[in-house]
């Protein structure tokens, strides 16, 4: 009998040239984020369940269905479905926005309980940034400047649109609540069964309901753009001009609500047809009352999530090269008595240049090593003999080009390697 344990559905092993992809797209998030004033912070996998139920809302769907929650013996627990809760946390334990604005990035794993599928896990990994402080929407439109930044260095701007909504303040989210519920009442026996439930405990999330006959019904639904006081309204617009100024394009969509509890103002969503029905690739938006929510003083607040796998994914499926695990180089000592030489040549250019470097290692016959390098991935082999090794020289041969094979100084390798290209 086999005592093998399959992995957990909806979690996944990531390999080398995987992983490489998905740190590559976050590295350029963080140093896109720093570059704008963007301070890292950790933050822990593992919060109060009170936290997120009462931050991001007890009748989402993040947190009804989707969460994993376990129960010590004095509190129940959860593992983080999204980030901006724990952030906000953050902050209000250091103290940090008391006469100061911080500007925050984080990158980890989430978790939520839903159904795998393409782009799509139980365990996921985002990159995030909040911003405190600012009432105006010049913070907004400076997050999505940052991220369409990031779609132009990863070369995936045109594939990707960006659509935003205002949801107004408090007051007029309320008013048009109350329009929508009173307006879909009507209609309760033909929504589908996830609308009917949201229509009692989280009406504005039926907006984004992909059943057909639902959205048939929402055509002639309140729109949120008529509910929305001059505040609001003035916000939303100054956003857009901001927006403009920066070139970015936008669409206006009136159904677009975010799927958690805590927003208000201004909302975004970045969105791909290259990955089938799943469509969002992150989003975000204004939080003004998040912080005095989860025991903090008022403090207006923005921020997004991007979804690190789908992004990767993206650049997979559209055929652009992303960095790989494997080694620049790989050296090749031709018998034993070459290996210490062999060593101080890989240990010169790990200290002298940025490539990746590997030595070659369990003996083995000529034919056998040059075939390891060759399955290494490497561009390049250094061949080091007992006639390099005595007049302190490399050969240098082409694994992947044809190109002719030449012997250089050590002394001119790092320059000889990073030229090579």
């Amino acid at each position: 009998m086999s005592t093998r344990s399959p992995l957990v559905r909806g979690m996944r092993d990531l390999y080398a040239d995987e992983l490489a992809s998905i740190r590559s797209v976050e590295s350029v998030f963080g140093d896109r984020l720093e570059s704008y004033g963007y301070e890292l912070i950790r933050l822990p996998t593992m919060e109060r369940t009170a936290l997120f139920t009462r931050g991001i809302g007890e009748s989402t769907d993040a947190v009804s269905k989707e969460m994993f929650t376990l129960d010590d013996e004095t509190d129940s627990l959860s593992l983080r479905p999204e980030g901006t809760a724990s952030c906000v946390r953050a902050v209000i334990d250091a103290n940090m926005y008391r006469g100061n604005q911080p500007k925050l990035w984080y990158a980890g794993s989430m978790f939520r309980h839903e159904r795998p599928q393409l782009g799509r896990y139980r365990e996921f990994f985002q990159v995030g940034a909040e911003a405190f402080g600012f009432d105006g929407p010049d913070v907004d439109a400076e997050l999505i400047r940052i991220v369409q930044d990031v779609w132009e260095i990863l070369d995936i701007a045109d594939e990707i649109t960006l659509e935003i909504n205002s949801l107004g303040n408090a007051t007029s989210r309320r008013r048009h609540r109350n329009a929508l519920v009173e307006y879909l009442a009507q209609f309760n026996d033909q929504l589908d069964e996830d609308s009917q439930r949201r229509l009692d405990q989280n009406p504005l999330r039926i907006l984004d309901s992909k059943n057909d006959r639902t959205q048939k019904i929402l055509e002639q639904a309140p729109s949120i753009s008529d509910y929305l006081d001059d505040e609001s309204r003035n916000h939303f617009e100054e956003f857009q001009e901001r927006l403009e100024r920066f070139g970015i394009k936008a669409s206006v969509n009136t159904h677009l609500v975010r799927g958690l509890d805590y927003y208000t103002h201004a909302v975004f969503e970045w969105n791909t047809d290259k990955l089938g029905a799943q469509k969002q690739v992150g989003g975000g938006g204004r939080y003004d009352g998040l912080c005095e929510l989860l025991g903090g003083v008022p403090c207006p607040a923005a921020g997004f999530a991007i979804g690190i796998d789908r992004v990767a994914l993206l650049r997979n499926e559209l055929g652009i090269a992303s960095p790989t695990s494997h080694p620049d180089v790989y050296v090749i000592a031709l018998s034993d008595e070459e290996d210490d030489f062999a060593l101080d040549v890989a240990a010169k250019l790990r200290t002298e240049s940025s490539l990746k470097v590997r030595v070659h290692q369990g003996g083995g016959k000529v034919k056998a090593r040059m075939r390891a390098a060759d399955r290494s991935g490497a561009a390049i082999a250094l061949i080091i003999g007992a006639q390099e090794a005595a007049s302190n020289h490399v050969s240098l041969k082409w694994l992947r080009i044809n190109r002719e094979q030449v012997t250089v100084p050590v002394t001119e390798l790092p320059t000889t390697l990073l030229n090579s290209n």
